[in-house]
Formats: C-alpha cells, structure tokens, sequence
C-alpha cells in the first residue's frame, strides 16, 4: 500500500517499540542528506507509521575496510561499496499510525499518546491512533509528503478547528499547525537558552490566540517587548511591531511606569497602580528572598495585620520606635522582627507603582477588559527589577484568579453559557522565579499549573531555566515549544512526565540557535521540529488589523473612545 510517489529512502532492518527502529539506507541515499528532526513515513504491512529522525550512524558489513578504508581519489571503489560494505543507518521513532482499513469512530474523541496529546480524527477512510507496535522488516521508508503533513497536522483554514501555522517542516514549505483550543486548555511553556528567539516565537503564539479568538491573554510584559514594539535582533537596529499595532482594538496596554511609557511613544497606556492596602502576607512570602524577610519578620507581620486590618503597612511604616515597643508590649510582638520588618519594607517606597492608597480599583478595571475578550498588556518599563516583577506578578493574578473561581463556580451552578468564563492564559517571563520547588507551593502559579483549566485558567511560561521548575509543575504543562537549550539538566527537565522522551534529547541537542523548535505535547499530534514563522511585514499583513498608524488622528482617537466605551470607561 505505497502512497508515496517519491522512491523510497531505505529499508527497516531491526528495532523495538521502547528503542525506536533502526532503517538501512539504500544505496542511492546519501546520509549526509537525512537531519535529525526530519518527518519520515514507513509503509508497513497493514499500518503506515508517522516517525521522527533521532539517530543518523554509519556502517560497515566488514571490519577489514575500516582498517584498509580506500584512498579518497578512488571514485570507483567508493561506488562499488557504498550501499552494499558501506552504509548509512537512521533510527526512527514512531509517533503516531495509521489504519486505512479502520473505521473511526464517528464520535471520535481526544486521546492521550505516549509523547503527546491528539484528537483521533478522519480523513476520507483512515483514523490516527498512537502507536502500539512496529512495522514489519524491510518495510520501506519515505520521506513524508505534504498530503502527510496535512493529514497529521491539519490546516490553518480548517473551519472546525483553531489552526494556527507555527512555522514549517525543516525540509518542506507545508504549515505545521497548533490547535489552538487544545493549547489554551493546559498551562504551557516556551523554553531555550538567551538568544534563541522565545520572546517573537511567544508574540507569535500569542498573535495566534488573538487572531484565532481561542481564549483571553493577560501578560506580564517584563521588559515591556510585546505591547507597542519590540528591537529586532541583528545588526542593523530596528524594531517589529508589538501586539497593539497589530490588534489595535482587540489589546489594552496598561503600565506600571507611566514615564517610561510616554518617553518610548506608545499609544493609549493606561496607568496602573497598586496601594499598601492590597499587599498580602503571602505576596511577601513570594519575595521574601529579594526583601530579606525572614520567617520571624513574617511571623510578627501576621500579628500587625490582625491588629490594623489591610492598612497594617501603612501603620507600621509610620510607627515611631516608641510605639514598636509600646505594641509589642501588649501585642506580644518581637521588636527585633518588627523594626526589620520595617526597614526592609521601605524598599517598596522605590516602587513607582506603589501608593498609600488608589482612588480606584485598577485589578478591576483589567478584570473588565478581560471579561470583555480584551487582551491586557501589563508593562513594567523601569519597574522591572525583580522584586518589583514579582510582587505586582503575584497581587494581580492572585485577585484574578479569585475572581475566576468565583465566576467557574458561578457557571457551574447554573449551567449557563452565558456564565461561561472567557478562557484565560496568564504570560509570565522568569518562571522559574515563580514556580521553583522552595516556594510553588505558596505562589498562585503553582496552584494554577496544578488546577489545569478548572477555573478556565492556565498559564504560559517562558524561561530560560526548565530545570529551575518543580518537576510536578513540569509535568502539567501540556505542551512544550523549546528552542535550544545547552544545559544537561534543561534537557532533562523539558522531558519530565514524557513518556518515551529520551529519543528525543537527541532532537533537542541539534536544534539550531535561531528560528527552530521542538514543539510536543497537547497541542500537536506528536512532536515536531520547525523552522519557526517568521515575525515580518507578510506576518502582520495576514494576520493582525489594518494598520492604524496610516489612519488619520481623528479617526485613531474615535477607535480609542469606541472602544473604552463598549467597557463603560
């Protein structure tokens, strides 16, 4: 049963489900022409078998010719031993088969395979299901075609699904798809060492969502890249458009920095400000370490707080010496603990964010927007220490959250669409930060990487660091796009709770520095190296709104009025 018009590129000789197939070359093949990461098809008996290159070695039928190789001018040696004495292997792991006999189910449903997430779907006569056995021997071996890659990856078109073309095969010019529904339903994360683009493969992804209207993002913009525009690596100095230029009426822009925001020239940032009285105990457990804190000093904040109610810092900032002791007499207070304490929260007087009090709430003027289907942008501009990134990180997305529980529990009490929470996805840079084994347990991200979408809220985390991740964190993201990573235990770390993932390092290791990327997990049929979209002008031309910098003032100003208008602003 050969659907492939192409010769073929060798012969299966041996291998195990756990281990991977081992496939000799044919003798017309030059190994130098097979890559790791390369999308191959064996036609088997009864199964055609979608796999991924892992392994290219060399061999030899006789040890003699290695110890008396023939000299490099020799041309016709070489051609009467290549394919026969001398031969390339490549080793394969099968990701995914399918059954042309087979009829699919006609309510097919999603379905979990050892190194990822798919939903079991038809096309015409044939089902995909995960692999559970292996081709027969001297089964043939292809290159995939692009009918392959379509049947396996779908199309960005697809009017029943929420495609969206992350790039393409590193060989062919075919889209390699993300569901973008399956996406938004699991925390996810962006990984790769510094330099290696995760910052416009994130923008990408978060362009997609947008375009697509699969869920509502909330990001924390740390270097404040992804709002108005953002420098393009090279070296020519120039920038790329941030997601307000491209969705103008669909994105907010709020800023932590307000000078900062004027001075760089975006457009329509609002202010945000947090005050004393909304700082928690727990958002100071979180940057206790950049603070100093020390677990006596939270003790005593635990009494001050009883005390004076939310405006306990306030108090305590304003409280004489005298008054310490006269407190710590009758409160049974720690005057050592307390005056640290105090001291060490002065700090957040250099927070240019931070007031006494707000004349308004600004947690829920974003929560609005967000329950609107707008996506919300939170710059730090020169705020973006961390100490600052962290506790406004962790305020706002701890009454976020809330405010989601409070809504899931809502819908499932009435059972009414209309109830129906828009999906949310929280960006957060530095994850590691958040999410390391010491402290996950008392963040709000690691409680919501633990809740999945149960409160239809999930995170996507970008990080040069995956080992710095709790492993139980790691094992609920569901789907992984990392761009190259050098470290041992990176590696290892991007492979916890994947089954089968150790032929995959491999993959990882060869990737190249720039615009490529393993993506696996819930959000593709199985794992895929691309050569990543590119951020450009064609880009912002198929996806994003008219461009608003050629619209005359007025008219910018009447789009900002409409807008905040339909919120009530």
């Amino acid at each position: 049963m050969n659907h492939n018009p192409t010769p073929p590129l060798g012969s299966v000789v041996q291998g195990s489900l756990s281990q991977g197939i081992e496939v000799r070359l044919h003798g017309d093949v030059s190994v130098e022409d097979m890559r790791v990461g390369k999308f191959l098809v064996i036609e088997g008996v009864r199964s055609r078998f979608f796999c991924l290159l892992t392994d290219v070695t060399l061999g030899t039928t006789s040890p003699r010719i290695l110890t008396n190789p023939p000299p490099p001018e020799d041309d016709f040696l070489h051609a009467v031993l290549t394919g026969s004495s001398i031969y390339g292997t490549i080793n394969l792991s099968p990701m995914l088969m399918l059954i042309p006999d087979a009829q699919p189910h006609p309510n097919a449903t999603k379905t979990d395979s050892a190194l990822g997430s798919f939903t079991a779907h038809s096309n015409s006569d044939v089902v995909l299901l995960p692999v559970k056995t292996i081709p027969s021997h001297f089964s043939q071996v292809y290159d995939a075609s692009e009918r392959d890659f379509r049947m396996v990856f779908g199309w960005e078109d697809d009017p029943f699904r929420k495609n969206f073309a992350v790039g393409q095969p590193l060989d062919m010019d075919v889209p390699v798809c993300l569901d973008l529904e399956r996406f938004v339903e699991r925390s996810n994360g962006i990984f790769g060492k510094s330099g290696t683009g995760k910052s416009f493969l994130t923008r990408l992804i978060l362009s997609g969502i947008i375009q697509k209207r699969a869920g509502v993002n909330l990001m924390f913009d740390m270097h404040s890249e992804y709002g108005w525009e953002a420098m393009k690596e090279g070296k020519q100095i120039s920038t790329v458009k941030g997601l307000k230029q491209l969705f103008q009426h669909r994105v907010e822009i709020f800023t932590l920095d307000p000078e900062s925001t004027n001075r760089r020239g975006v457009r329509d940032a609002q202010e945000l400000f947090l005050s004393y009285d909304q700082i928690e105990i727990e958002d100071l457990r979180l940057v206790s370490r950049e603070l100093g804190l020390s677990d006596a000093s939270l003790d005593n904040a635990n009494i001050l707080a009883s005390e004076f109610g939310k405006s306990w810092i306030v108090q305590l900032l304003n409280m004489t010496n005298e008054e310490i002791t006269e407190f710590c007499e009758t409160k049974q207070g720690h005057k050592g603990s307390i005056m640290a304490l105090q001291r060490k929260l002065m700090r957040l007087d250099s927070l240019k964010y931070i007031r006494s009090t707000c004349p308004q709430n600004y947690i829920d003027r974003v929560l609005e927007y967000l329950d609107a289907g707008k996506h919300v942008i939170i710059e730090f501009g020169s705020q973006s220490n961390l100490l600052s990134y962290m506790l406004a990180t962790n305020m706002i997305t701890r009454r976020i959250h809330s405010s989601y529980v409070k809504k899931a529990d809502q819908f499932l009490r009435s059972k009414n669409e209309r109830d129906r929470p828009q999906q949310l996805v929280i960006t957060i840079e530095e994850a590691h930060r958040f999410l390391d084994s010491g402290i996950v347990n008392q963040t709000i991200f690691g409680t919501i990487a633990r809740e999945m979408r149960k409160y239809f809220v999930t995170l996507l985390v970008v990080d040069q660091r995956p080992s710095g991740i709790d492993n139980e964190v790691m094992s609920q993201v569901g789907t992984r796009i990392t761009c190259l990573l050098n470290d041992e235990k990176d590696i290892e770390a991007i492979f916890t709770g994947v089954s089968g993932g150790q032929a995959l390092r491999s993959v990882l290791a060869k990737l190249d520095s720039k615009q490529q990327a393993l993506i696996l997990g819930h959000a593709v049929p199985m794992p895929v190296v691309v050569r990543t979209r590119p951020y450009d002008q064609d880009f912002y031309r198929e996806i994003g709104d008219a461009d608003w910098q050629e619209l005359p003032d007025e008219q910018l100003a009447a789009a900002a009025a409409i807008a905040r208008s339909d919120l009530g602003f």
